[in-house]
């Protein structure tokens, strides 16, 4: 399994597809394409994790990266996750907060602990649908994609830290169809690529360079 080494940290770089990685990043990192969606990615992520560990090669860190849709931030531009939620959990009938594992001890809304210096924070809802136009309205975190809490609950489990990049594709207007996704993903990959190279300049200075006191 192939892994970037950003300065002298091992680090796996995961993306949902193909469209998403376009030549900026394709000049930087090769990823492993996990598919779309919450169950693909958890599937993806934990095989190739537990793959990994048996040839003694795990990484120090996983970067998650890719598209995600917001209404409220700036179309194109790239964000951190500070924090992850997963909005198809919802076992309110039973007496539990939406969000809420039953029997997990985890938070609705998980923080992510590691920062890439300089580059804004933003909260996202992982599910397995696609968000468009008043749909938004119910999502309290700031953008939506996929993959990133099932990615996040698989590294979890193996004590790998993560951190997720998402460019904002869309979610300005209602989606018309494959096009409105695929029309920003050129701005997408080269800003995405721009972040990467924020993250392996932070590097320099090892893992303690993106703990939370350098949130911006």
């Amino acid at each position: 399994m192939t892994l970037t080494h950003l300065h002298k940290t091992r680090t796996l770089f995961l993306m949902a597809v193909d469209a998403e990685y376009g030549p900026n990043l394709r000049a930087r990192f090769a990823p492993v394409l996990t598919g779309v969606g919450p169950v693909e990615a958890a599937l993806v992520t934990t095989a190739t994790l537990v793959r990994m560990q048996c040839a003694g090669t795990m990484p120090e860190l996983v970067i998650s990266l890719g598209s995600a849709g917001a209404a409220r931030l700036e179309q194109g531009a790239v964000y951190q996750a500070g924090a992850v939620a997963y909005r198809d959990m919802d076992a309110s009938p039973l007496g539990f907060l939406p969000g809420i594992t039953p029997f997990l001890d985890q938070p609705a809304e998980i923080a992510m602990p590691l920062r890439v210096p300089g580059v804004p924070v933003a909260s996202l809802s992982t599910g397995g649908a696609v968000i468009s136009g008043t749909a938004y309205d119910a999502i309290a975190q700031d953008m939506v994609d996929m993959e990133t809490f099932a990615t996040l609950r698989a590294c979890q489990h193996f004590g790998v830290p993560l951190i997720a990049l998402r460019g904002i594709s869309d979610g300005a207007a209602p989606l018309e169809g494959l096009h409105s996704w695929t029309e920003y993903l050129h701005v997408v990959d080269e800003r995405l690529a721009a972040a990467v190279d924020v993250l392996r300049d932070a590097l320099a200075g090892g893992m303690d360079a993106l703990r939370m006191s350098n949130e911006t």
